[in-house]
């Protein structure tokens, strides 16, 4: 059952489904400021159109008035104003009259998916066009249409949103996701919606020890952005991070890892995934699809995973109108979150530990024996075995699987031997 948080999650994602979110504009800034509400703290910053980031230039800020198509007999056959996904992202305002056949370019559907919008755009190529079902699509009558978009692109800006939460340590872990899709609610609120919770939990901490770099960017465009503006500090501290990614389904987890497999950010993640979770979907780095692309890249390398729910471009509903308020839940976003915060759990505390006291320690005296003897029993072999394997080689993570644990569940009996000086972090 989810808790109280899943259903605050749940209840933002409704707020926010409706709003038209695209890589600039008046949805996007719209999203980051109610999500700015839920966490003051998080910046938001501007790129003007124009601006060059790496080897992509910000486009101009794109903003739609109405939208519709009208039929041979008057009728209105696709209207924005009922669902913002029947227009493609950054369509050209245009005024026309078109032949069904001459329509046909620039309508997209999936006969694969017969009865769902789907989603498309143009962002960087002057084009307009329509999205509608297959079955509706077949329905359409010969005649002549009337296009009617009334859209302004412009020079603007494109907004993002920053949070750095100081920690112990300079290192950094990343968390990062996007904002820049409409109406979808897993591809697009899930994402940024846990990120937000994870933020406010953070920030509740009394102490941290690393320090946190919170990211909401449209996809691709923003992080290259983002990067752009921060490469030089992040490539100094970043240690690596997670894009979160449709996360609040209910379906099983999924894991994208960075571009190398095996960093420190991959054994993190799989350890909380084979201990916590057990059985989930593991994708190659080849599947990538969202930031992580530019955060792995070479010239950044900052190793970057995915974690997930249903991976993207991987479940039926993605990018169309199936992937709406029904496609995720209260348990869904609760259990996203719970896992991306038992991977930064593991980051807190995953150290090498040393014991330079003789001989095993004599539990009882310190309390621990008793508690352990009402734990399961794997609890008295790890704190055995904290006490024969901390000699500064192993760390948390070792010892944990050593006796089929996750690092979550030995966190309380770790801190209570480090208060009893039986052992000592190095």
């Amino acid at each position: 059952m989810p808790g109280r948080l899943g259903e605050e999650m749940y209840g933002w994602a409704v707020d926010l489904f409706p709003l038209n979110r695209s890589i600039t504009g008046p949805g996007l800034r719209e999203t980051l400021r109610y999500l700015q509400r839920i966490v003051p703290e998080l910046m938001l910053h501007e790129v003007p159109s124009g601006t060059r980031v790496f080897d992509w230039t910000v486009p101009d800020e794109w903003r739609v008035n109405h939208a519709r198509l009208i039929g041979p007999d008057g009728e209105v056959v696709v209207d924005f104003a009922d669902n913002n996904l029947h227009l493609w992202g950054y369509s050209v305002p245009t005024q026309c009259r078109v032949s069904l056949d001459e329509l046909q370019p620039h309508l997209h559907s999936l006969d694969y998916n017969s009865d769902a919008v789907p989603y498309r755009t143009s962002y960087f190529a002057p084009k307009w066009g329509f999205c509608l079902s297959h079955d509706h699509r077949l329905s359409l009558k010969p005649g002549e249409y009337t296009v009617d978009i009334d859209t302004v692109l412009e020079p603007g800006s494109m907004t993002y949103g920053e949070l750095i939460l100081p920690g112990d340590s300079e290192q950094e872990i990343l968390l990062s996701s996007y904002c820049c899709h409409p109406s979808m609610a897993n591809n697009e609120l899930s994402g940024p919606i846990v990120t937000v919770a994870l933020a406010r939990w953070l920030q509740s901490l009394d102490r941290r020890r690393y320090t946190y770099r919170i990211v909401l960017a449209p996809e691709t465009i923003g992080s290259l952005a983002y990067l752009s503006r921060n490469l030089d500090a992040m490539k100094r501290n970043t240690v690596g991070g997670y894009v979160l990614s449709c996360i609040g389904d209910d379906r099983s987890y999924s894991y994208l890892p960075t571009r190398w497999g095996n960093t420190p950010v991959d054994r993190v993640a799989r350890h909380i995934l084979d201990t916590t979770v057990g059985t989930y979907n593991v994708r190659p780095f080849r599947n990538r699809g969202s930031d992580e692309r530019q955060y792995n890249s070479p010239g950044v390398n900052i190793p970057v995973a995915v974690l997930s729910r249903s991976i993207f471009g991987m479940y039926p509903e993605y990018h169309t109108s199936k992937d709406n308020l029904d496609l995720i839940s209260p348990a869904g976003l609760q259990g996203g979150y719970d896992l991306v915060r038992n991977v930064v759990l593991a980051w807190e505390n995953n150290a090498m530990y040393r014991r330079d006291m003789p001989g095993e320690p004599f539990l009882s005296k310190y309390g621990l024996y008793e508690e352990v003897s009402y734990l399961r029993n794997d609890m008295f072999f790890f704190i055995r075995d904290v006490a024969a394997f901390a000699d500064g080689e192993h760390d948390l993570i070792a010892l944990a699987e050593m006796n089929n644990l996750s690092i979550v569940e030995c966190i309380d009996v770790i801190d209570k031997m480090l208060a009893c000086k039986l052992i000592a972090r190095v």
